[in-house]
């Protein structure tokens, strides 16, 4: 069972957020704490008790805009730990979602707190921390690289390896997964620059393709273009050579 830390300085809001989870029987123990300096103390105790400590926490379930330090600064800092507690949002704004993920986070949960979606979020990292615990010997598998996205008031976390290639819609992209597309307000740009290491080639100025989805090379008249799934993609000029390379590469292994 979980052991939670809830941090938010509007009384109200964490007396609500303690309530419900309290109520969710895979929660163990929640405690409070009204801003950043009183988590850090308290997770500064977590960490010399031990994972199996007393005193240990699980999660962090962190407001952002709080005074003094806020819940990234907070994040931040934990990241830079041997071994953070994971992290979910509760927060009242949506344009934080990208920082979310920049620092990776396991939810992103919107005020007001509704049970079901805070249900989801507990689940979430109760099945995180109970496949860490079932294999105690060997180190945790990275979490897969996920991009939030935004529908309907609900965010949504998207697994970076579900996308098969990305549009340009100006400063927004859109992203073409196995069951859908989503768009993101992010430009392609930042999305090539962080995802190169991923696989990720521009192809056009209006689309960027993960290599290994691409299931054919098409010539035709000296205009060239790929295939990805049901969509066909055409490749400039200047990005053609350097594809034909790439793909060269890799079928040779």
């Amino acid at each position: 069972m979980l052991r939670v830390l809830a941090v938010d300085d509007e009384a109200p809001a964490l007396g609500e957020l303690l309530y419900l989870l309290r109520a969710d029987p895979r929660v163990r123990s929640a405690e409070g704490a009204g801003d950043a300096t009183e988590a850090l103390r308290r997770i500064g105790r977590a960490l010399e008790s031990g994972v199996d400590g007393d005193e240990a926490v699980d999660v962090v379930f962190l407001d952002i805009h709080m005074p003094g330090l806020g819940g990234l600064d907070l994040a931040r800092l934990l990241g830079g730990f041997a071994r953070p507690p994971l992290i979910v949002f509760v927060t009242a704004h949506e344009g934080f979602a990208v920082q979310a993920f920049d620092l990776e986070a396991v939810d992103y949960v919107l005020k007001p707190v509704r049970r079901e979606r805070l249900a989801e979020a507990v689940r979430r990292v109760h099945d995180l921390v109970h496949a860490t615990a079932a294999q105690p010997v060997q180190a945790p598998p990275p979490a897969p690289e996920q991009i939030p996205v935004e529908l309907g008031g609900v965010t949504r976390f998207v697994p970076v390896d579900s996308i098969a290639y990305v549009e340009a819609h100006g400063d927004y992209a859109r992203l073409h997964t196995d069951h859908g597309s989503h768009l993101v307000r992010i430009p392609l740009s930042t999305l090539e620059e962080r995802w190169a290491a991923r696989g990720f080639v521009r192809v056009h100025r209006s689309h960027l393709v993960a290599l290994g989805r691409i299931d054919e090379l098409r010539l035709d008249g000296g205009a060239t273009s790929v295939r990805v799934g049901d969509a066909e993609l055409a490749v400039s000029r200047r990005h053609a050579r350097q594809l034909r390379d790439l793909l060269m590469r890799r079928a040779d292994g």
